[in-house]
């Protein structure tokens, strides 16, 4: 008689919410919070503060948005089969590209920014792991790279642990990077609080109005507040989704908003008000004690005779980003084995290790990782990047919601979470979503546009080589909105404001915004008669649940 094969192995539910709760929150704070405060004061000044404010209310809005469709349909991954369940499968490749070029650029970005503050701390022992290029950036040297690869290696290594010791390393670690910035906070405003550097230099510059608007897209703020999506990639892997993830997703942001905005205004109340009236906020980097590869707060705590919390703070440089990397790790192999289940990579990168962990994704997502070790330009305009990558994936959540919410109706599915007053919340959620990538700037939505357009090209090229005949299957009719839609946004940016985003500057700031309010709208309605049918949907879920 054979014997009967063992059972595949399956991922393991073994995430609470406290592990999803510290997982999203081990996201949001990371090297955002050692350098996002100064590049937006640089920006905005005093008002770098509301950049926060308005930022994480914008996050706080897709979270919401979130919470529903995760709680509707908990999968690992679910980033990718969200698109899918609205407007079917070429939407969902076209959002998973997007959403792969954010994911597995996070980690590399957060091992970057340790090297620097490594390199910072000048010790003897320490060879040169950055140095300045020709043109005065930081660029990593050749054993800054090969330290970086070593990170992002055993941040893979942990992963293949399986998420239960993720769980705990990320639990571990967030309690050490919550209590930091926290500690950071309460002692900068004890001991410095030159309340007059809320006033101080407003008036020489009337951008920092408009500044306020752009820090949010620039200088970190989204890119700080987007950690939360590690609860909701992580769906498929706790045993109560409908409970949990909403108080993680949720959760996370609101502590994030409280922390960020404290530390943005420590940092305001805590520079040298002389400083201020030599330099400006404009030019603060230029300050010797503020220069490239130190640490703002960590040069605070200096000027202010705290070595104790200046040394503190370099240890936290590695410990927070570090964490950050390591779950992005996690998280990024989770998106990956979600492509391959939809079948847009091969079903190879779905295959389980015996501790539940889709390994080869996770070998995938550090072999990929290696390439964007490449020198960019700067942290900052890093993570611009992907803070533009980034929202403009989840930029979708308001169109899926009210599509379901049309196609699935709660009375036959009901939710485990609803999104309260949704046809108010998720429209002005998509108009906030395009707001802060129309305010990433003319040149960084060309540069991702231009990489989707190449991406989109290859994948007809591919099929028009491989199986011509597949060419007339494509669902052109649910998706074809997509293209006014990224057109638009990169012809909005075109012609907008010359100092805010780097366009012609035909469309002024503040009347760019509602006319990009009505844009959002037109879009949202064009994507809502673009559905795929409820049979199409119902189908689609059966298989994603046998």
């Amino acid at each position: 008689m054979p014997e009967t094969p063992p059972p595949s192995p399956k991922m393991r539910r073994e995430a609470g919410v406290i592990g999803l709760l510290y997982a999203s929150l081990g996201g949001i704070i990371g090297s955002g919070w050692l350098l996002g405060p100064m590049h937006a004061a640089q920006l905005a000044g005093p008002l770098s503060v509301f950049s926060w404010i308005i930022g994480g209310g914008a996050i706080l809005l897709l979270a919401m948005v979130y919470a529903e469709l995760t709680t509707l349909f908990p999968r690992s991954g679910a980033m990718v089969h969200f698109p899918h369940l609205s407007h079917g499968s070429l939407l969902a490749r076209i959002w998973s590209w997007i959403l792969f070029l954010g994911y597995v650029a996070v980690a590399p970005a957060e091992a970057m920014a340790v090297l620097n503050y490594l390199t910072s701390l000048k010790l003897t022992w320490l060879p040169a792991l950055v140095h300045s290029s020709a043109m005065g950036v930081n660029v990593l040297t050749a054993w800054g790279v090969g330290g970086a690869i070593a990170m992002l290696g055993v941040f893979t290594l942990l992963n293949l642990a399986g998420i239960k010791w993720a769980m705990r390393i990320s639990n571990t670690a967030g309690w050490w990077k919550l209590g930091v910035p926290v500690l950071t906070v309460v002692v900068l405003l004890s001991t410095a609080h030159h309340v007059c550097n809320l006033h101080l230099a407003v008036a020489a510059r009337g951008g920092y109005f408009r500044g306020m608007f752009t820090a949010i897209a620039t200088s970190g703020v989204i890119f700080s507040y987007l950690g939360f999506r590690q609860a909701v990639a992580l769906a498929g892997e706790t045993s109560n989704p409908h409970r949990y993830i909403p108080l993680a997703v949720i959760g996370s942001v609101l502590i994030g908003m409280v922390l960020y905005v404290g530390l943005e205004l420590a940092f305001l109340l805590a520079v040298n008000p002389a400083v201020l009236h030599q330099y400006g906020w404009a030019r603060l980097e230029t300050v010797a004690s503020f220069g490239v590869g130190t640490g703002p707060f960590a040069a605070l705590a200096r000027t202010l005779g705290l070595g104790w919390l200046a040394w503190l703070l370099y240890a936290d440089a590695i410990v927070s980003p570090g964490g950050t990397g390591f779950i992005y790790i996690v998280t990024s192999s989770r998106v990956i084995q979600a492509m391959s289940e939809d079948g847009f990579v091969p079903r190879t990168l779905k295959k389980l290790s015996r501790a539940g962990v889709p390994w080869v994704a996770g070998l995938v997502s550090f072999a990929v990782g290696i390439v964007f070790m490449l020198p960019f330009p700067s942290w900052k305009k890093m993570v611009g990047y992907i803070s533009l990558v980034m929202l403009l994936s989840y930029g979708i959540g308001p169109v899926v919601l009210l599509t379901l919410r049309r196609l699935m109706p709660e009375a036959t599915y009901p939710r485990p979470y609803r999104l309260p007053a949704a046809t108010i919340l998720a429209p002005l959620t998509f108009i906030v979503s395009n707001l802060i990538v129309y305010w990433a700037g003319a040149t960084t939505v060309s540069i991702l546009l231009g990489l989707l357009l190449a991406a989109f090209l290859l994948f007809l090229l591919r099929r028009a080589i491989t199986s011509p005949r597949s060419l007339a299957e494509i669902p052109w009719r649910h998706t074809w909105w997509v293209a006014p839609y990224l057109g638009g946004i990169w012809l909005l940016d075109q012609i907008g404001s010359r100092d805010m985003v780097g366009g012609y500057g035909l469309l002024r700031f503040p009347y760019d915004i509602p006319v990009i309010a009505v844009f959002s709208l037109v879009i949202l309605h064009l994507a809502g008669r673009c559905a795929i049918p409820l049979a199409e949907l119902e189908a689609y879920i059966e298989t994603q649940e046998t």
